[in-house]
């Protein structure tokens, strides 16, 4: 650990809905039971902008923002024998300037690391840890925090719904593409989507049996599942959340089903369980489930039964994120991950 550098370029976080400026941290030693990785990529998520828009989660400033990331382990601290310097892995990190991403270098748990197959890039890696925890912890942790169903990363989990049939609103943003990738391991069947219809052929390869327009009315969308399935729908994933679609979920859902949000529910309801979603993985009611999923996801996504978002890479390293962020807040962002290398970080932003 000598040759590391002390400090590092980071993105901060000036203050409560403050401004994002180029700046520095320092670079944390390991513990017992964590890693330091050096960032090859990170990816950008919807509640990045929303930290800063809102001022919610954080307290502390200058803050380091960035959850998904993939890259190199640099150093390992005391107690760790699942890694080795130079493995490439994955992980979601944590909203504390030690384990952000929003920078070149950060500290990893080794029960929540996952190493990276040949078959995928660092900027494919860095798509898939919160998007697939949080679809995660919605579909197979236990009441109140999820809704209890049998994981199939475990044999016994595997097609266990099989005829069941879900629908998944939203299927093109990031939980959304990992939550009709899951259903598909689960055995539901069909596994009905709305998006765009530009990404029809796209959510099919994951394992999507039906898409339909995210735009049809609600009357016109319990048309068109009526026409696929007659049973009732006990499941519905909604990824996005939103007033309006929170309404259409809970609307389609059959008396007794669950309606899973990853934003706060706008809607009650006394017949159905309504059930937001905390994903982050250092709550005490998640680090067993997601262990048990760091410990298979590297062969889940070598064996393709795990594929990462589609990358839309942003240039200028961690100068590239303050724009990619408002593109995202004015919704101009569609069926891929921004992701950025901060090895590529230069200049500080005008």
């Amino acid at each position: 650990m000598a040759s590391l550098p002390s400090k590092q370029k980071a993105l901060l976080l000036e203050s409560q809905q403050g401004n994002f400026i180029l700046g520095t941290n320092v670079v944390h030693r390991p513990g017992a039971g964590q890693l330091l990785l050096r960032i090859k990529a990170t990816a950008l998520n919807p509640v990045d902008w929303k930290i800063q828009k809102h001022g919610i989660f954080i307290n502390e400033f200058p803050a380091v923002l960035g959850t998904d990331l993939a890259g190199e382990v640099v150093a390992l601290g005391e107690g760790v024998t699942k890694f080795q310097v130079g493995d490439r892995v994955f992980c979601q990190g944590r909203f504390t300037n030690d384990y952000a991403s929003f920078q070149e270098y950060t500290l990893a748990d080794e029960h929540h690391l996952a190493k990276i197959p040949s078959n995928i890039t660092y900027d494919q890696a860095c798509t898939i840890p919160l998007g697939l925890t949080t679809a995660y912890v919605s579909l197979y942790n236990t009441t109140p925090h999820g809704i209890g169903l049998v994981s199939p990363v475990e044999p016994a989990g595997q097609g266990h719904y099989k005829g069941e049939p879900i629908l998944v609103l939203g299927g093109a943003t990031s939980v959304g593409q990992f939550a009709i990738q899951l259903a598909k391991l689960s055995g539901f069947s069909p596994i009905i989507t709305t998006a765009s219809p530009k990404h029809i052929p796209y959510l099919k390869s994951l394992g999507a049996t039906h898409v339909l327009d995210r735009h049809l009315s609600l009357p016109d969308l319990k048309s068109e599942i009526a026409k696929i399935t007659t049973q009732p729908i006990k499941y519905v994933y909604d990824a996005v959340s939103l007033p309006d679609t929170q309404h259409i979920g809970n609307e389609i859902l059959a008396p007794g089903g669950y309606l899973m949000l990853v934003l706060s529910p706008t809607i009650t309801s006394e017949d159905k369980h309504v059930n937001p979603v905390l994903a982050m993985r250092q709550l005490d009611h998640n680090v067993k489930l997601l262990t048990g999923l760091y410990s298979k996801l590297t062969g889940l996504v070598e064996s393709d039964a795990i594929k990462p978002n589609k990358v839309e890479l942003l240039p200028g390293g961690l100068n590239g994120i303050v724009e990619g962020l408002k593109k995202m807040e004015r919704d101009q962002v569609s069926g891929v991950k921004l992701v950025v290398r901060p090895e590529e970080t230069t200049v500080a932003p005008s």
